[in-house]
């Protein structure tokens, strides 16, 4: 059942790059030159290419986790689906991990601890655009904390097709 729209947070394709930027500017503010941005997909994609070219990163790579099976709906746990990462880039490389939102904060958990059993990592942060008050995994860099479900821009609409067939 769909939530009233006062029940949400609602990020616009504007105020998106808003966040990202200011998001970014964090980053920079604090000195962390990251030398690998890794968005974790799908919804950390857009805000990681973003920040990737704010901080002006060249090497941004992604990972795949699913979690979010519907609205306020998830599995038992986040699983890592099968990725091209080679974790021997890992080695030696001050990482960001980006994503959308940190809301149980499992996810990000799971990626971080994946980035440090690649072997010698440098330093992992994590920043995301927002971060739920009751997240097990606090973010380095957050734009905004909300108890609220977010309607994302690139989400906020079903797909144009329905692979449930």
């Amino acid at each position: 059942m769909d939530s009233p729209a006062s029940d949400r947070e609602i990020l616009t394709w504007e105020l998106n790059g808003t966040a990202c930027r200011t998001l970014a500017q964090m980053v920079a503010d604090d000195g962390f030159v990251p030398d690998i941005i890794l968005g974790i997909a799908r919804g950390g994609l857009i805000p990681a290419g973003a920040m990737a070219y704010a901080l002006d990163c060249k090497l941004l790579i992604s990972l795949n986790v699913e979690f979010y099976t519907g609205i306020g709906e998830t599995l038992t746990e986040p699983v890592l689906l099968p990725s091209l990462l080679e974790s021997s880039g890992l080695t030696d490389q001050r990482v960001l991990v980006v994503d959308d939102v940190a809301d149980s904060g499992k996810t990000l958990k799971l990626v971080n601890d994946y980035c440090e059993q690649q072997g010698r990592v440098a330093e992992v942060r994590n920043a995301v655009l927002y971060q739920k008050p009751h997240t097990i995994t606090r973010p380095d860099y957050c734009w905004r904390t909300t108890d609220k479900w977010i309607n994302f821009p690139w989400s906020a609409e079903g797909p144009v097709v329905d692979r449930r067939v």
